[in-house]
This record gives C-alpha cells, sequence and structure tokens, in this order.
C-alpha cells in the first residue's frame, strides 16, 4: 500500500505508520492532502506591505465523515506540526468560554459582546482547531455566525471536524433559519472534506481491558467494587465543585478516583461545564448502573453524551456498569446519530493505555 505525500502532516502520518502505531487508511489520504495545504500555507511567513492589501487568510478545513474514522487523530497531526499560535478545543468547551467571556464584557456595560471576544482571540491565534462540532444549544447557534465571520475576518485559520456535513448542523433545530447564514459561512469559507469509508478504528481496542460491564448485575457490581477498593483503599468523601457559582455535588472522591450513578451525573439539571469540571478534577470515574436510552429518556441521554465527551477529552479513565454493550445502548430514534459517537467512544476508553498519560503525572 502506498503512503500518503510528504507535506508536514502526510509525515507525521507515515512515521507513526512506520512506528506500528497506526495503519495506513487510503480513506484518509484525501483529509491529509487538505491538511497539509492548511499546514503548508499557514508555514508560509506572513509578508506585510505598506501600500498592498494584506495576503489573504489560510482558508480553513471542515473536515466531517463518521465515528471512528479517525479525524481527531489526523486533526491533532496538523496541529503538533504547526508552528504558529494554534490552540485546539473541544467544541463545546470552546463556545462555553466564549460565553463566559461574554458575560465579563458585558458587566464592562458594552451591549455587543460578540466582536471584542473574537478580537481578544484573533489577537493571540493563528489558528483554532476544533475537535466534533456540534451544536445543539439554541444559545450557540445564535451567536456562532458572527463570532465565526469576525474570527475569519481577522486572519484566524479554522479547522473543524465533525460527524456531519455543514448542512446539517442543528437540524431540525428551534429558529433554524437563523443559523442558516453559519452554514453559509463554513461552505464558503472552509474547504469541505467527507473522510469516507473506511473501518471505524476504535473497534481495534474492543476487548484490550475490560473496564465496561454489562450487564449491570452482581458480579459487574463486585468488579467496579474491587476497583474502587484498589483505588481508595476504601477513603472516600463527597466532592464539591464550584461551576460558576453553583455547586455539583459528586457522592464519592479520593485520590483523584470519583464514583457516581447515572442518574446522580445524568438525571441531574447538570450541563456541559459541570461535566467539564468533573473531568479535569477525576483521573477516574465509576459510573454505575447506565440503563437502555432512547426516547423516553432522551434528555438523560443527552447529558450522558456530553459527559462522555468531556471524559474523552479530559483523558479521564472510566469504568461503567451498563445494561447493554455500548453499541446496543441507545434505542433507534431521536438522537441515535448522536449517539453513534458516544458508543465508539466508549469502545475507544477501553484500551489499555487509556488515561495513563493523567495517571502517570
Amino acid at each position: 500500500m502506498s503512503l500518503p505525500s510528504s507535506g508536514l502532516v502526510s509525515s507525521l502520518y507515515n512515521a507513526r505508520i512506520a512506528r506500528g502505531e497506526i495503519s495506513a487508511d487510503p480513506a484518509q489520504e484525501a483529509a491529509l492532502d487538505a491538511l497539509d495545504r492548511v499546514a503548508g500555507d499557514l508555514a508560509q511567513p506572513q509578508r506585510h506591505h505598506l501600500f498592498r492589501r494584506a495576503a489573504p487568510p489560510v482558508r480553513g478545513l471542515y473536515l466531517w465523515g463518521g465515528v471512528g474514522r479517525g479525524k481527531s487523530m489526523l486533526m491533532d497531526l496538523m496541529v503538533e506540526a504547526l508552528t504558529v499560535p494554534v490552540e485546539r478545543r473541544h467544541f463545546h468547551e470552546f463556545m462555553l468560554s466564549v460565553q463566559d467571556a461574554m458575560e465579563r464584557v458585558r458587566a464592562t456595560r458594552v451591549n455587543d459582546a460578540i466582536l471584542p471576544v473574537a478580537d481578544a482571540i484573533a489577537d493571540r491565534l493563528r489558528c483554532l482547531a476544533f475537535d466534533e462540532m456540534e451544536i445543539n444549544d439554541i444559545a450557540d447557534a445564535m451567536i456562532v455566525g458572527r463570532l465565526f465571520e469576525r474570527l475569519l475576518d481577522r486572519g484566524v485559520t479554522v479547522v473543524t471536524t465533525s460527524n456531519r456535513p455543514p448542512g446539517d448542523l442543528y437540524k431540525d433545530g428551534l429558529n433554524r433559519q437563523l443559523f442558516l447564514p453559519f452554514i453559509a459561512l463554513m461552505e464558503d469559507r472552509l474547504e469541505v472534506v467527507e473522510l469516507a469509508g473506511g473501518e471505524d478504528h476504535r473497534r481495534a481496542h474492543e476487548h484490550e481491558v475490560q473496564r465496561y460491564f454489562t450487564p449491570a448485575d452482581t458480579a459487574a457490581r463486585a468488579a467496579v467494587d474491587a476497583v474502587w477498593h484498589g483505588l481508595t483503599h476504601g477513603n472516600a468523601a463527597p466532592l464539591r465543585l464550584h461551576v460558576h457559582g453553583r455547586e455539583v455535588l459528586i457522592p464519592a472522591f479520593a485520590d483523584g478516583a470519583a464514583r457516581a450513578t447515572f442518574y446522580e451525573l445524568c438525571d441531574q439539571p447538570l450541563g456541559a461545564a459541570d461535566y467539564l469540571a468533573l473531568a479535569q478534577a477525576a483521573d477516574v470515574l465509576i459510573l454505575e448502573d447506565i440503563p437502555l436510552m432512547g426516547a423516553d429518556n432522551y434528555n438523560q441521554a443527552r447529558r450522558f453524551v456530553v459527559l462522555v465527551d468531556s471524559l474523552y477529552e479530559a483523558g479521564t479513565r472510566l469504568y461503567c456498569t451498563a445494561a447493554a454493550p455500548p453499541d446496543r445502548l441507545y434505542l433507534e430514534g431521536e438522537g441515535s446519530f448522536e449517539f453513534a459517537r458516544t458508543a465508539s467512544r466508549l469502545i475507544e476508553m477501553q484500551a489499555r493505555d487509556w488515561g495513563a498519560r493523567r495517571l502517570e503525572k
């Protein structure tokens, strides 16, 4: 099998193949070509001439495709290849930080907070790399258009991954017609590349280590009890996280390990900021009694999706007891598309070395 070309990103990709860390995947070559183009263009020196217009900003990339195709890995290679100021963020985490920054600007009696926040980002970055662009929140949907238009106008190169093409973002969302200019912006200002076909690479880790126990019976409970006692030696106390002036209670915590039930974390009015705070505090989470999910508990399922995303991004090691394997947890219907990524991530998190970097610190 031929290897991709020798661009900045492809060189890192080929090195990982040579080390036996990944296998060459022809389905990833179009994405590598596009990422090489972005990285190569950003590597060119910026030329400023007194009497000439500034060079146009480097065109960004919208990379989309099914779960487990390697989108996040490829984007991480691009970030590694860059020498310009770049920031890699999970999209939900980024939008939370934008909302917080807008609140601080409004506190200074500035009515239009979007432009100052975008300008502050553009002043320090040449490239913004987002993992998993997915818009479900109407508050995000109403501000992303002007926010990203300003960032792009200021010369920030945006690279993002998503499971959906731009036209399917915020699908069936409230007041979606107000969101359509953002879709047009993505399609006009970014190169849209589909990472099609191929295999779900996360399933390579499906049977490496058992941290996901199903069904959630007495044997599963005994297994996670043994893990918990090994981590904490029976010493634990509630953890109180302070998030935006609220207190979020985690029932048991000790030595970087947290333990809770699905009900305690996903049947409560918690959001992305709460789960991010938990993921940052806990090197290990034991989550018990994950039920089957579907239309009847759709809100709980959405919270579970955000929780897993937060744990995944933070590299938190996850032990679970659940009613079914990951790809059979969610019944058919609304939300099943979004849950496919969650199931794939739950499988990837079974890798033997998942979370090792945090535990070694």
